[in-house]
This record gives C-alpha cells, structure tokens and sequence, in this order.
C-alpha cells in the first residue's frame, strides 16, 4: 500500500507502531513481573503484539515506496536502514508476550513455577527496553530524515 487518502500510507501507519510497540512493550512487561495483571491482561497483551507484528513490515514496506519518491540522503538512508531493523523487534515482542501467555496457561493448571515467571520476566523486560530503544531509534532518525533540513534552515542566527 503506497497512500491512504492522499498521503504516504508511511506517514500513518508509523504511528500506529510508535504508540503500539511500546504500549505492548509495556504491558508485556507488567504481564510478566505481576500475576493479576497477568490474568486479566495477557490476552490482550497477546493480541496487540500480534497486530505491532503485522503492522511492522505493512509500515516497513509503505517506507520503502517513500524513500523512492523522495531525494536520497545519508539520512533517508539511516532511516529506512533502521526501519528494517523493527521487524526483528516486534517478533521478539509477539515470541516474549506469547512466552507469558504460556504461563499464564501453566500456572491455570499447576503451581507456578518461580524460576520460569523469572526467567520469562527477565526475557521480556531484556525485550520491551529493546524495542523501546529502537522505536525511539527510527523514529528520531525519520524526524531528522523528514525535519532535519528544514530545522536547519530556519534556526535564528
């Protein structure tokens, strides 16, 4: 998909992922270190890191059309190079918060088990900073990419 309405698709589905990547990022996260919000919010949890997975590449893709209908640069191309990175991210992101919805599943049939709740905690909070990080990461390098000149340029002496 190349535009929605008019404007790059690029342009909107990337929002979706800066709000979703580490909306999901943190509700893995509290999924996995507190047992009621476990239970209540796994399933959902689940679910939105299901959809930040789908979304990466649709978003990733969407970026690619972009950068072919704008100039090059060196940080058009950082950028999109970063972009590509989010796929890895958000895989992690589904694998951990299904990781926790595996516990959520065994401790319904038996006692919990401390050392895989740890275990599993510790991945996804190792998970979440990560992909926090490198949605941070892109999306400074799309602003600078997409704003840097015009900041520039325009700056008071």
């Amino acid at each position: 998909m190349s535009t929605v309405s008019g404007l790059p698709a690029h342009v909107l589905f990337v929002h979706f992922i800066v709000v979703l990547a580490p909306l999901t990022a943190l509700l893995v996260v509290l999924c996995s270190v507190w047992p009621a919000a476990r239970h209540r919010l796994v399933w959902l949890a689940l679910a939105l890191a299901a959809v930040t997975a789908v979304l990466t590449p649709l978003t990733a893709d969407a970026g690619e059309w972009l950068e072919k209908q704008v100039a090059r640069s060196a940080s058009v191309h950082t950028h999109t190079e970063l972009g590509d990175t989010m796929i890895y991210f958000s895989v992690a992101l589904l694998l951990a918060a299904l990781a926790v919805a595996l516990v959520q599943l065994r401790e319904r049939k038996s006692e919990p088990s401390r050392p895989l709740t740890l275990i599993v905690a510790l991945l996804a909070i190792a998970v979440a900073v990560g992909t926090v990080v490198q949605v941070y990461r892109i999306g400074e390098s799309g602003s600078r990419a997409t704003w840097g000149d015009v900041a520039t340029s325009n700056a008071a002496p």
